[in-house]
């Protein structure tokens, strides 16, 4: 059965009589009263509900309390343990859950629910809504301005070992063979007992333990043939094709080793590849097939994360995270432009102006994102700059690649174009006596020096001489502002070393991560820029100024009516105030 609160009708008696004014005045400064005022009644609870039946079974936990719990949970980095025990006896979480009683049905959870409640929303992808009900509030209740936005990727680690060739192997090749006993013992009893002792040895050995640096290239020749006995062996079964860990084993060969195959012996050999021949994108761990590998930062997984600036130096907005998207390490980021210009715009704020690096920075991002309606202020990341006398160099038309002079401000005397296809001709006595002419990109031709290019080449051209300028500088300087929200992400919810594995998990930790922050950001903000007053008739008017029931309403008017005659008389004032 369904059980689930109302948090959105104003209590009649203050739910939590034992905080004093010093301690509620605390509590009104930290996260806990913003997300019990404006998180909490907007999670998207209907989106869980559909996972339980509504008529029999026992009465689920509060549903708005557990998906608050898992928003909690990530935001402060914690373990399960951790996390029941904080929700068992920390006031401030009840608090912000609106947890008004004290008894075990209440206060308590077990790790097998928490463990029930995490896995429904990583297998059916509800972290996503879950964010995105969290910023879409945040944005409307600061006020928050999108239009201008930063985008940059951070590189995280999940919960598995970094093995080399021969531990990734060997680790493969173990796993299958543990799930084959498992499933089939008859198959294993089969197997050639040499190849079972060298892989599921005997509690305290290891056959594969400290290879030495001359010995690798034939231990990974000896698992390869095992790895290769092992595939054909089984590829004929249906059972055992369908196995995940059969699947892992398939992708391992193909991914490191070649096969030959002699025409006139019909054998087959195989061969380890080079290092730089295996793709980025090859198993690296059979704990966690959908890790990548990056050449700079290694193996694991990348975040891709925009957020909302602003060029104001004092009386800064609100900055939130409005895209989270988790891919494996090997993605190019790229990539990532366009995606995240459609999430924002689904959530309602999508930028106008969007600052990245120079790797998002390319001609063809450039020309999506104006289809989008979004101006990208990146450095031009296509093709590199010519030595000497670049196409930047010589000065071209506002509209269109005609080039207007030369940067000896010679003008050419004939131009032409087709298409995308451009040239520019220079008399031969501008060119012969120039200074520029061994660096300059011209070539000599019948009727004088040609100057030969394309549309791409122009507009990257135009956009190279734009980024020296002190405007373009200007601009860009707070891409730079990402790197702090990168460093901060990870310092204050553990996001780059996570303690799980797979795509999904990863991504529910980052989304729910990414939420817990702007939570945190936002109560730094209302703390710091709207310092509110305190006591009864301030508690009274917030009341008031919620988005409360007509019941509530009228519940809060007859109290504050009732509050002044004979308990203090001199908060009138603010009485006649507030009934004004």
């Amino acid at each position: 059965m369904i059980y689930t609160k109302d948090h959105k009708t104003f209590d009649m008696f203050d739910p939590f009589p034992e905080f004093g004014s010093k301690r509620k005045q605390l509590l009104k400064k930290s996260w806990a009263e913003l997300f019990r005022d404006e998180i909490l009644p907007e999670l998207p609870v209907h989106l869980l509900t559909k996972h339980f039946n509504e008529e029999s079974g026992r009465p689920t936990k509060e549903l708005y309390a557990m998906l608050g719990f898992m928003v909690l949970q990530q935001m402060f980095d914690l373990t399960d343990e951790e996390a029941v025990n904080q929700f068992a006896f920390n006031r401030q979480w009840h608090y912000a859950l609106n947890i008004t009683g004290h008894s075990d049905e209440e206060t308590y959870v077990c790790p097998k629910t928490l463990w029930n409640i995490r896995h429904i929303l990583t297998e059916h992808g509800l972290y996503a809504p879950l964010f995105e009900a969290i910023t879409v509030r945040l944005a409307k209740v600061f006020d928050v301005d999108p239009r201008l936005q930063r985008l940059d990727s951070v590189h995280i680690f999940s919960n598995m070992a970094h093995l080399g060739r021969i531990g990734l192997f060997v680790q493969t090749i173990k796993k299958f063979l543990v799930n084959l006993k498992r499933h089939h013992r008859d198959l294993v009893t089969a197997l050639d007992q040499e190849l079972i002792d060298r892989y599921m040895p005997q509690k305290g050995q290891s056959v594969f333990a400290m290879v030495k640096p001359s010995e690798v290239a034939r231990t990974l020749d000896k698992v390869g043939q095992d790895l290769f006995a092992l595939v054909t062996r089984f590829r004929g079964s249906n059972a055992i094709t369908a196995m995940a860990s059969y699947q892992l084993l398939v992708r391992l060969f193909e991914e490191q080793y070649a096969v030959e195959k002699n025409v006139e012996t019909n054998q087959e050999t195989i061969t380890v590849k080079l290092s730089k021949d295996v793709p980025s994108n090859s198993l690296q761990n059979p704990s966690d097939p959908d890790a990548g590998y990056d050449g700079h930062k290694g193996r694991g997984y990348q975040i891709q994360v925009a957020e909302t600036c602003s060029y104001e130096s004092e009386n800064k907005p609100l900055s939130l995270i409005t895209h989270v998207t988790v891919e494996a390490a090997h993605e190019n980021d790229a990539n990532a432009l366009l995606p995240a210009i459609k999430s924002t715009r689904e959530l309602g704020l999508a930028p106008k102006e969007l600052l990245a690096d120079t790797l998002y920075g390319g001609d063809d991002n450039l020309k999506k994102a104006q289809q989008e309606g979004v101006e990208l202020i990146a450095p031009a990341c296509n093709g590199t700059p010519a030595k000497g006398v670049a196409l930047a160099d010589f000065t071209f038309s506002e509209r269109g690649g005609k080039v207007l002079s030369c940067p000896m401000s010679h003008v050419p005397s004939r131009t032409k174009h087709k298409k995308e296809r451009h040239s520019a001709t220079f008399e031969a006595e501008s060119c012969k006596g120039c200074p520029l002419l061994d660096d300059c990109q011209v070539k000599p031709g019948k009727r004088g020096y040609y100057l030969r290019y394309t549309d791409k080449e122009a507009r990257l051209a135009k956009r190279r001489a734009h980024e020296k300028t002190t405007v373009f500088r200007n601009r860009y300087r707070l891409r730079a502002g990402v790197e702090a929200t990168m460093s901060e992400y990870d310092r204050r919810t553990g996001v780059k070393h996570l303690r799980v594995r797979g795509l999904k998990a990863v991504s529910f930790a980052a989304n729910i991560k990414a939420a817990g922050l702007n939570i945190l950001r936002a109560a730094a903000f209302r703390s710091r820029r709207q310092p509110e007053k305190t006591g009864p008739i301030a508690d009274l008017r917030a009341t008031w100024n919620r988005k409360i029931s007509i019941k509530g309403q009228f519940d809060a008017f007859v109290k504050i009516w009732n509050y002044p005659f004979g308990i203090n008389n001199s908060i009138d004032n603010d009485w006649m105030l507030l009934a004004v």
